[in-house]
C-alpha cells in the first residue's frame, strides 16, 4: 500500500515538473530560463528535478517530444482515414488551423526548440516512421502514377502545408499590427484564409479533380 502511495506521488511530481517545464519553456524557449527558475515554480529544490530528469536538456527533449506528438496527431488521424486524398487534404488542414487556434504556441515552440542548443541530440525519426504506418507515402505515390495528383516531392508538399497554416497563426501579432486589426477582425481573416488554403492547395495538388471538388 505504501509502495503504491509512493509512485502515485511520484508521478505526480513528475507531471507538475513537466507540466511547469512546458509553460517556462513555451515562454523563455531553452536557453531563456534554469532548472532554479523550473524547479521553483513547482515548488520543489533542484536536486529533485534533476533526481526525475537528470538535467533542463532532458527535460526540454521530453517537452519538446511530447510537443511534437500532440501536433502530428491529427495528421496521422486524417492519413489513416479510408477517404480520397482530396478529402484528406481539407480535413488536415481544418484539424491544422482547429489544432493551432487552441495551442496558437506551439509551432513557434517547436521551430525555435529544434534549432536550440541542448545537451541532447533530438531524433526525429520516429515521427516520419508514424506517417509511413499510414499508407499516405504510398497513395501519394500512386495518385502521381495515375496522374491524380502533381507529380511533387513529399518535402515540397510538406513545405506547403507548414508555410500556409503554421505561419498565420505565428504571424498573428505582426499582421494585427500591420493591419490595425482587433482579435475579432483577425479571426474573420484567418477563416478566410483557412477556406483559401483549402481551394488553392487542392487546386494545386489536384488539378484533374478539382472542379469536381
Amino acid at each position: 500500500m505504501q509502495r503504491d502511495k509512493k509512485m502515485k506521488k511520484d508521478l505526480s511530481t513528475e507531471q507538475k515538473i513537466k507540466d511547469a517545464a512546458r509553460k517556462v519553456f513555451m515562454t523563455k524557449g531553452f536557453s531563456g530560463c534554469t532548472t532554479r527558475e523550473i524547479a521553483k515554480s513547482v515548488g520543489i529544490n533542484v536536486a529533485l528535478l534533476n533526481y526525475y530528469f537528470r538535467s533542463k536538456g532532458k527535460l526540454f527533449e521530453l517537452i519538446l517530444e511530447a510537443a511534437l506528438s500532440d501536433f502530428i496527431e491529427a495528421m496521422v488521424e486524417v492519413f489513416s482515414m479510408d477517404l480520397s486524398l482530396e478529402d484528406k487534404t481539407r480535413m488536415l488542414i481544418d484539424k491544422e488551423f482547429e489544432f493551432l487556434r487552441k495551442h496558437p504556441e506551439l509551432p513557434l515552440f517547436i521551430h525555435a526548440g529544434l534549432n536550440q542548443e541542448s545537451d541532447n541530440d533530438f531524433d526525429q525519426s520516429n515521427f516520419l516512421g508514424r506517417l509511413h504506418q499510414t499508407g499516405i507515402f504510398e497513395q501519394c505515390e500512386k495518385a502521381q502514377e495515375e496522374g491524380k495528383m502533381r507529380k511533387v516531392n513529399m518535402i515540397n508538399v510538406t513545405l506547403l502545408f507548414m508555410s500556409n497554416c503554421h505561419f498565420p497563426i505565428m504571424s498573428k501579432k505582426l499582421i494585427c499590427g500591420i493591419y490595425q486589426m482587433n482579435e475579432s477582425q483577425h479571426e474573420e481573416r484567418l477563416n478566410e484564409h483557412q477556406e483559401i488554403v483549402k481551394e488553392m492547395l487542392i487546386n494545386y495538388l489536384f488539378p484533374n479533380t478539382f472542379k469536381n471538388a
